[in-house]
Parts: structure tokens; sequence; C-alpha cells
């Protein structure tokens, strides 16, 4: 059954993502032509490999979430709240004249604290989901403000700034000229992929997706893989919020509001279904790759952040209604 259901994901996937592909080439290729002397650069390209990990990672939670027939909104709350609570144990407990060895140290052990924290925020959101069934859309939601809230409390709504060099060298530094932040993505794409095709969990994330009682009928433990799902998915952002801080090398409370929507609009390009059952890591690169080149092809044409929203949001309507006359073409 399962190697049934492998080969027909596998073959459905297959159009989406020579679609995907040239779409990415084709908005690489008209915004390498619109700004040629700043897009397509080594400048440009370098730093757009820093932006776009952290909404990669971002995707790849809200994938996790969807895989499911569910949805994950307080995945920015729990990146925000992991890496505030990073930051004051920095200016806390790490001395000023802090040795070079003890700052790493203390850069480890602040990671483990932030990917703790996302656990504990997923496993909330799952056990919502799982013993008290509330709606995903509606748990999460709840718990979006409730995090949110909390890291606001702790910060009165100011930044959180001070990181030592070290913690900054996440965002900011590489390794043999490639940047952390997308080595980290590729990273977890990687991790993923295997799950996804060898491991368990991943094919039981899909056969929940696609019919939880019929999952449950045959013997897959549907709250224990909802609840694994959602702390993976509290995991995978807390790792982007560490990104974003330390890029930034700052943390507040309502850092990266626009990564909800556009985590949204790169698992939904990149082929996972909204109602569960299908989904793709690959198709995830490829969308987020897509989403990059855009944002930054009209931050050099200078559109304003009011008009990328509308796009953004006229992007994810179409997508969905052309996903839905295509799921049902394939029906007939």
């Amino acid at each position: 059954m399962n190697e049934n259901f492998q080969l027909r994901k596998l073959l459905s996937m297959g159009n989406n993502i020579f679609q995907l592909t040239a779409i990415t080439l084709f908005t690489f290729a008209v915004m390498s032509w619109l700004v040629p002397d700043t897009f397509f650069t080594i400048r440009n390209l370098r730093s757009m490999s820093f932006q776009f990990p952290e909404l990669g990672i971002l995707s790849l939670a809200m994938m996790l979430a969807m895989l499911t027939g569910g949805i994950d909104l307080s995945i920015v709350g729990i990146a925000n709240l992991a890496s505030i609570l990073s930051g004051f144990v920095f200016l806390r407990f790490l001395p000023e004249e802090a040795s070079n060895e003890l700052v790493i140290l203390f850069v480890a052990v602040v990671i483990c604290i932030a990917v703790v924290v996302g656990l504990v925020c997923g496993f909330i959101n799952g056990m919502l989901i799982a013993k008290f069934s509330v709606p995903p859309i509606l748990a999460t939601l709840g718990t979006m403000q409730l995090y949110t809230g909390i890291a606001v409390v702790l910060t009165k709504g100011a930044a959180v700034v001070g990181f030592p060099m070290q913690y900054s060298e996440i965002g900011n530094g590489s390794v043999g000229g490639i940047g952390i932040p997308l080595i980290v993505f590729l990273f977890f794409l990687f991790l993923f992929l295997l799950i996804q095709k060898k491991a368990v969990l991943g094919i039981n994330l899909y056969l929940v997706g696609t019919n939880a009682k019929a999952a449950a009928f045959s013997g897959i433990r549907t709250a224990r893989t909802l609840i694994l799902s959602y702390m993976l998915s509290g995991a995978l952002a807390s790792i982007a919020g560490i990104i974003m801080t330390a890029r930034t090398n700052a943390a507040k409370a309502d850092y990266g509001a626009s990564y909800i929507l556009q985590s949204i609009l790169v698992a939904v390009l990149g082929g996972t279904n909204p109602s569960g059952g299908s989904g793709n890591v690959v198709g995830i690169l490829m969308a987020v790759l897509s989403l990059q080149f855009l944002s930054s092809g009209f931050n050099m044409l200078r559109f304003s952040n009011f008009a990328k929203e509308f796009i953004w949001g006229v992007f994810l309507l179409a997508i969905m209604i052309v996903n839905y006359y295509t799921n049902e073409r394939h029906k007939t």
C-alpha cells in the first residue's frame, strides 16, 4: 500500500516541479532583463543567498502543517519568541569580558534553548489540534497571539540588541564562499527530503493528510503524527528565528510579520495541498527562489511595500484557483 501511495504521489509531483522550474527560470530571466545592471550580478546573487533561507525554512515549517491538512499561523510568533529568549540569555548571563570559547559555548546553548522553545510551542499547537479537536487555523491563530503577546510583555515592545559577533556570524558568515544561512536551509531541505521519501513519519504525514480516518483504521497513530508534525514545525520556526536575529543583530516581537503570508504562498506554489496529502520539498526550493527573484526585482524597480503585499495576495489566490481546476481536471 505504501509503495503504491508513494508512486502515485511522486508521479503527480513531476509535472508540478517542471512547471515550477520553468516559472523560476522565467522570473529570473525577466528580472535580469528589466534590471540587468543590478539584478544579474554576483553581489546581488550573494545578497539573495543570505535573504531567502529564513523564508525557506519557515515555508518548510508551513508545509509540514499543511501536509496533515492543517496550517500553522504561529510560526513567526514562535520564531520571534525563541529569538527574544535567546537574546535575554546573552544579555543577562554572558560576561562582558567573556573569552571566545565561552561565547561559542553560549551560542550553542542559546541555539538549543531556541529549539526547545520551538518544540514546546509546537507541542502546544499539536495538543490543541490533536487532543482537543480545535481547528488548526483557530488553534494556531490563538497561539500566534499568545506567543507574540508573551514576546511583547517580555520586551515591552522594544528590540533586543547586543548579540555577540560570534552569534551574528550565523546570519552573516560564510563557509567556503557559501553563506551559512543557505547551508542551514539546504541541510534541512535535504533532511526533510529523506524524511519525505524514506522515513515512516513522512509517509504517515501524507496518509493522515489524505484521509485521517482511513489512516487511523490502518493502524497509524494520527494524534501522535499530528503532534510530531507541529513540533517539527515549531523547531524549524525557531531556527528561522535564530537566522533572522543573527542576520539583523536584533530581536523584536513584530519582526517578519509578512513571512506568514509569504510562507503560505511558497508552500502552495511549491505544490502543497492546503487540504493535506500532497507536498514536495523540492517544490519549496523552487517556489522560494521564484519569490525571492520577484522580491529582489521589485525592490530594484522601486515597487512600494504596499504594492508588493497586494501582488503576493493576488498571486496566492491565482495559484489556488489554478491548482483547484488542475486537480478537478485530473479527477475527470
